[in-house]
């Protein structure tokens, strides 16, 4: 395909050789001939010298070695078009395998793909363009919309509803029962039951092993376009946000609120009860047991304003220098105040 006829389908100016010919998509530092490249980053600008890459998606700003290029004002959503130019997951044809086990009262729409050993259960009901990998499991009376996409060992629970072009990636759990236990007098745990349910808005993606737990009542939602990554643990009856990137290892205590495109980074944790405001990032191992303000950028444990912490860690880089500087004025302290009362 030519660098001309990419620009064509992803949009984006062609610079210089709109002719040469693309196979395919690299990174910048090992790019070979004949592919194309981006560059977003300009941490990476060193390797675009040095790049074999036939061409290179470009930010408006970013400086041009000779390089084939297409400029774009967002080179790694451009660059992210471009590859499905190059590369679309295999789709299994649209039909129900012999060991899959639909329920009779469950409604499954047109063009659907149903893999081996799915099980689908009473009253659910799926929209059109469905693909359900192996060992997909779909509980009683769940609610799906179009193109769902669901891989191996994804489950989605009793009357859990998601939206239209929902993916779980494999081993998904959508609506398990919440951690909530009464205590009896006896310190024992009394199990409350998780009587609501989980609802995944259109566009959620929800991806390996990560768990969205149930309400005790009501409903645990993720809003329209929300990302949540692997191994993320959200709590009974949270709200995320519009948009919301929540990634790896993240944990969200129960009946929390986070805002529209809330960023938590890698092992960040909320407690219960929280609110957290539009447009907040939580940095990576971070966490918080308090509120946090829209627009804040938060980091440490327990998380406070992230300029501040970067002054404050480095700081306690140098704890052991301040602490032999303070012994030693101490030192000459008490040596001054005793020359002073020999005087």
């Amino acid at each position: 395909m030519k660098l001309s006829d990419i620009a064509a389908r992803v949009g984006g100016t062609v610079e210089g050789d709109g002719a040469v010919e693309i196979s395919g998509v690299a990174g910048i530092e090992h790019a070979p001939p004949g592919t194309i490249t981006f560059l977003s980053n300009p941490r990476y600008a060193v390797h675009l010298k040095k790049t074999g890459a036939g061409a290179v998606v470009l930010g408006p700003n970013a400086n041009n070695p000779g390089v084939p290029a297409l400029r774009s004002e967002n080179p790694y959503l451009t660059f992210a078009k471009v590859i499905e130019l190059f590369y679309q997951p295999p789709r299994p044809p649209a039909g129900v395998h012999p060991t899959a086990i639909i329920a009779e009262t469950a409604r499954v729409g047109a063009e659907a793909s149903i893999g081996s050993y799915v099980t689908i259960g009473d009253g659910a009901t799926i929209g059109d363009r469905a693909v359900l990998h192996p060992h997909v499991c779909i509980y009683p009376g769940a609610q799906i919309g179009h193109d769902f996409l669901a891989h191996s060992h994804a489950v989605v629970r009793e009357f859990c509803k998601i939206g239209d072009r929902a993916i779980l990636q494999n081993g998904a759990i959508i609506g398990g029962d919440g951690y909530a236990f009464a205590q009896r007098a006896d310190r024992s745990h009394y199990k409350i039951p998780g009587s609501g349910i989980v609802v995944l808005e259109d566009d959620v993606e929800v991806q390996a092993h990560a768990c969205i737990d149930r309400a005790n009542f009501g409903e645990t939602i993720v809003r329209r376009g929300a990302k949540i990554d692997n191994l993320v643990q959200i709590g009974h009856s949270c709200d995320v946000g519009q948009d919301a990137l929540l990634c790896a290892q993240v944990g969200v205590a129960g009946s929390t609120h986070i805002g529209k495109r809330v960023v938590m980074a890698g092992q960040a944790a909320l407690a219960g009860h929280l609110t957290v405001g539009d447009d907040v990032v939580i940095t990576a191992q971070s966490a918080t047991s308090h509120d946090v303000e829209a627009g804040k950028m938060v980091s440490g444990s327990p998380a406070f304003d992230n300029r501040q912490w970067l002054r404050a860690t480095a700081a306690y880089e140098r704890l052991p220098e301040i602490l032999r500087t303070v012994r030693r004025l101490a030192a000459e302290f008490e040596e001054m105040k005793g020359r002073t009362k020999s005087e």
